[in-house]
């Protein structure tokens, strides 16, 4: 039976690691390239108590992805003739995407959890470090530990800014019994972002991940193949709500460990953002 112990956490993690390949292989991985396949998929629009008709249509394309550490990476991703670059320099993260004149997003380096769940398995490791066991639960007929993690309220801080505040990021691994693996990551975080008129708008998204295909690379055991479904709820006193729901299935092709040339200047953010 799982205690609800920070130690018992770490014991799960060393589990997890051992399974990856252990630390000495992980020691020899300074940077990688991954490229695949991904498929899209948008649901209707939901607003108040109306639905509004969408094109429902799956999209598919492809990604590359460079990354050196947690907070430094760089990925490209084209699905349906659009094209997205987001990243992160260790100093700040932005995203630009083609059919915008101006840049969506900036603010402080953050990982890029959502390729990298199977991808970065040291950040996966280092994360769950400071996370409590809560109990166990099924997942695909796999007997799993459920390991949550609150992020501290001066980590909360520190990635907020004039325009939005993080009410609250909480994560939860689900880690098998029998391999140690990671085989389902979820991801649920509130923000309160200011209106135009003033008035507090909140943003809810909720991520959930299933991790499969995992097979060795140069002896790291490498997630392979997933689907995330992620929810968007939007809602505040004098707007109305909104809820989206999107799914994204993923599939990695080809993996390099220790890519030539790879610096840190590769990771560079586009002029507009600097």
């Amino acid at each position: 039976m799982c205690l609800k112990e920070s130690s018992t956490a770490k014991y799960i993690v060393q589990q997890y690691m051992a399974a990856i390949g252990g630390q000495q292989a992980l020691n020899l991985v300074q940077s990688l390239c991954a490229i695949g396949q991904v498929k899209m998929n948008a649901s209707e629009f939901h607003q108040g108590d109306e639905t509004v008709k969408t094109r429902n249509k799956e999209e598919t394309g492809g990604f590359v992805l460079w990354q050196k550490n947690p907070n430094l990476w760089c990925l490209e991703l084209l699905v349906s003739g659009c094209k997205v670059i987001s990243g992160s320099n260790g100093k700040i993260s932005w995203r630009h995407s083609s059919n915008q004149l101006r840049p969506v997003t900036k603010g402080p380096p953050r990982p890029l959890r959502r390729f990298l769940q199977g991808l970065d398995p040291r950040s996966t490791g280092d994360l769950f470090l400071q996370a409590v066991c809560i109990g166990e639960k099924i997942i695909n007929d796999e007997e799993c530990f459920i390991l949550k993690l609150d992020t501290s309220q001066s980590d909360l801080e520190a990635h907020a800014n004039p325009k939005y505040e993080i009410i609250h990021h909480t994560i939860w691994g689900y880690f098998s019994q029998r391999s140690g693996l990671l085989v389902k990551f979820e991801d649920s975080r509130l923000l309160s972002v200011n209106g135009d008129n003033g008035d507090g708008i909140f943003w809810e998204t909720s991520t959930e991940s299933v991790i499969e295909d995992y097979r060795y690379v140069k002896g790291v055991n490498i997630a392979h193949s997933g689907k995330t479904s992620v929810t968007i709820f939007r809602y505040g006193e004098h707007s109305s709500n909104h809820k989206r729901e999107l799914e994204e299935k993923w599939k990695i092709e080809e993996v390099h460990f220790n890519v030539l040339g790879l610096n840190n200047d590769f990771f560079m953010p586009p002029s507009e953002f600097t």
